[in-house]
């Protein structure tokens, strides 16, 4: 593991990484989950797909690296992207899983794979519009220190500047970027994923000018058992880029 500082909007960064296969000739960037880190995205993918040079990030605020601003998903792509400039990676594959994916679309690489990705609004259940109006009506009343009743799972241990930054995030439509991405795109679902439903695969599909959509057995997480097919899938899809060349 290593630490690269990050300059950013007065604000510095410490982003902690890790290159493997240094020699590959080709740079395969991966980025993890919101609240997630660079080993689970590392014990997944690091035994295949040796023709790569793998780099593995913890995004801003998670794992080992630092954040104690709110941000967004534009400042958390140009960030990694200064980072990338300053490892010297290039923007040949970006793999994405959840909020990486939105990250990485950002980005604008050559080769966009993603994994789970949110990107798309999916419509909120009537039970949580209603803990969003009860909360807001505590608010109003000035109390605002039950927020742990009403936050979701993934905001609940955040810091003040990260709980502003999933407000941030967690609502946002990018159709617009994915509609204009020129990437050729790898979208890998679960079946069974209840966080970014397989529904919103098939919504960025159609989106998107140039993509592949394969599903595999299991939940948001579902690539930790399937690493090696996702892993076969990315090196077929890199490969066919070659060919048009």
């Amino acid at each position: 593991m290593a630490l690269k500082s990050i300059q950013y909007n007065q604000h510095t960064f410490d982003i902690s990484y890790e290159i493997l296969n240094h020699d590959g000739p080709v740079d395969l960037v991966i980025l993890p989950g919101w609240g997630s880190n660079k080993e689970l995205m590392k014990n997944s993918f690091h035994p295949y797909m040796d023709t790569f040079r793998h780099i593995y990030i913890d995004l801003p605020g998670f794992g080992k690296s630092t954040s104690s601003v709110a941000l967004g998903t534009k400042d958390y792509a140009r960030i990694v992207e200064l980072f990338m400039i300053h490892i010297n990676a290039s923007k040949d594959i970006i793999l994405g899983h959840s909020f990486g994916g939105k990250v990485a679309l950002l980005l604008e690489p050559k080769v966009l794979i993603l994994v789970g990705s949110t990107g798309i609004m999916v419509p909120k259940p009537l039970k949580i519009k209603l803990k969003i109006a009860i909360y807001k009506l505590f608010k109003f009343f000035g109390l605002a220190k039950f927020r742990s009743l009403f936050v979701a799972e993934d905001a609940k241990s955040l810091s003040e500047p990260m709980y502003q930054t999933f407000k941030n995030v967690i609502d946002e439509d990018l159709s617009d970027e994915f509609s204009s991405s020129e990437a050729k795109t790898l979208l890998c679902w679960g079946d069974k994923d209840t966080a970014t439903p397989l529904s919103i695969a098939y919504k960025m599909q159609k989106l998107l000018k140039d993509s592949t959509l394969k599903i595999y057995d299991g939940d948001h997480y579902f690539f930790m058992k399937h690493a090696k097919e996702v892993s076969s899938e990315i090196e077929k899809i890199f490969l066919k880029t070659l060919e048009h060349k």
